[in-house]
């Protein structure tokens, strides 16, 4: 019974999620309490499969959300409606897969992995190469691209000896990994950051992609002094692999005019329909998928990649329908309080002082990521704690730090899901890639500050 529940949790969780989109447009409170009701035993299956990690956190925030619930004196009945503030990210997580198999499906994924050891002589040339290429392919296909790049340099990079190799893949892929999703309009902090904020996407873009480049940019200078030293042979006798340029460039081109449409699509969607960000890239993913897919002519290849990565990455979602469904509850709960004030003081007793605010939101998440706090749930925290301060700082710059900030934890989180599968996938100690990649994160999170400052 427990094995047929686990392999159709997908069915549950779809059928949950679909009943939250039609309520967007009915808007009923029956409907929208029912998905409440609902999100309760969702938790609770999901709550036995989950990883320790998620199982920690989301009790702490049940626990402490609860006893925020019983103060603020609510009725029990209140209990559902405290259940959904976090569905819509649950629903976009849903989906994603989607576009990432299109990707696969035109076979995007391999050309562009042909870019990482052609005429590649030492390891300087390989890290900005590498890079380059999980950079793109995160891109477009988010975590999927990390351990394709991480297996391909595994492969070729057996004759170095395993501390450079380790050293060498942990820094690239982590650092590409960030710096890729500070402006994807498919990452979720992006997402959350765009509608708490009220700046749109559009605005953001320019400024998240400047951080991007320059961020990149920098590592690849630091990256390719450090290991232009150490020369580099593709294992066994094989040689080299040529490709077209012209090729390579094409699939690239088309890669982010696919993007470009993508978007006019979610800006075209959330107007018409007074959408916020999050729901407009949801609802836009699949149909956009299928048109990509049928215009490529690789409908069939998409259906089969995309049916089976969609059902297992949602049979797999436990880890955030815990963690978004309790940090739904205790955010509830505590704007329901008088405590939320009181967190918020630090930040409002140095209002006057912008940049020590900026400081403060890079430096928590710094923290939390030590302790294992996933950055979804410092930013859940952190924008009811920053809502007041909208009105004496430009929202741009919170947003910046906030994407930013987050972002940047991916590197040097030691219990986050980037760096334990980078550990698991090079066999490191994952506290050796953090302490490797935090100048890394601090330098990210330096630029990220100070074009936020830059928007004051």
């Amino acid at each position: 019974m427990i094995h047929f529940v686990r392999q159709n949790l997908y069915l549950f969780y779809t059928s949950i999620f679909l009943l939250f989109i039609s309520n967007t447009y009915f808007d009923s409170e029956v409907l929208g309490y029912a998905v409440g009701i609902l999100a309760i035993p969702m938790l609770l299956i999901s709550f036995m499969d989950a990883s320790k990690l998620f199982r920690i956190l989301g009790s702490l925030f049940i626990i402490v959300g609860f006893s925020l619930f019983l103060y603020s004196e609510l009725p029990f009945y209140n209990i559902p409606l405290h259940m959904t503030s976090t569905m819509p990210l649950l629903t976009f997580l849903s989906v994603l897969p989607w576009m990432n198999s299109v990707v696969r499906a035109g076979r995007f994924d391999r050309r562009i992995n042909s870019l990482m050891n052609d005429n590649v002589s030492n390891l300087g040339k390989l890290y900005v190469r590498s890079s380059f290429t999980t950079y793109l392919l995160i891109t477009f296909i988010n975590l999927s691209a990390l351990p394709l790049t991480q297996d391909v340099l595994q492969k070729n990079m057996k004759k170095i000896k395993k501390r450079i190799r380790d050293s060498f893949i942990s820094r690239t892929t982590l650092r590409a990994f960030a710096v890729a999703l500070a402006w994807s309009p498919m990452e979720i902090i992006v997402a959350i950051t765009v509608d708490t904020t009220g700046v749109s996407y559009l605005t953001y873009l320019p400024w998240l992609f400047l951080c991007s480049v320059l961020v990149l940019f920098g590592d690849w200078i630091v990256g390719k002094r450090r290991f232009e030293t150490i020369p580099f042979d593709l294992i066994g006798d094989k040689p080299k692999r040529t490709f077209s340029i012209r090729q390579i460039t094409l699939q690239i081109l088309q890669l982010f005019l696919a993007l470009f449409l993508f978007l006019i699509l979610v800006i075209l969607i959330g107007n018409l329909f007074h959408l916020n960000f999050i729901l407009s890239v949801t609802i836009v993913i699949i149909p956009f998928a299928i048109g990509w897919s049928l215009m490529m002519r690789r409908w069939h290849s998409f259906k089969a990649i995309g049916w089976h990565t969609w059902k297992s990455r949602t049979n797999r979602m436990q880890n955030f329908v815990v963690l978004f469904l309790s940090l739904a509850f205790f955010s509830s709960s505590l704007n329901k309080t008088s405590f939320l004030e009181v967190i918020q003081q630090p930040f409002i007793a140095v209002s006057e002082y912008p940049m020590i605010i900026l400081l403060l939101i890079q430096m928590t998440y710094l923290l939390m990521s030590m302790i294992g706090v996933h950055p979804i749930a410092t930013i859940g925290v952190l924008i009811e704690v920053v809502k007041p301060l909208y009105e004496l700082v430009n929202p741009l710059s919170i947003g910046m730090v906030l994407v930013t900030g987050a972002i940047a934890t991916a590197t040097v989180g030691t219990y986050g899901v980037t760096v334990t599968m980078t550990a698991m996938n090079t066999q490191q100690n994952p506290y050796r890639i953090t302490l490797r990649n935090m100048p890394f994160a601090l330098f990210y999170g330096g630029v990220g500050t100070f074009i936020g400052c830059l928007l004051l």
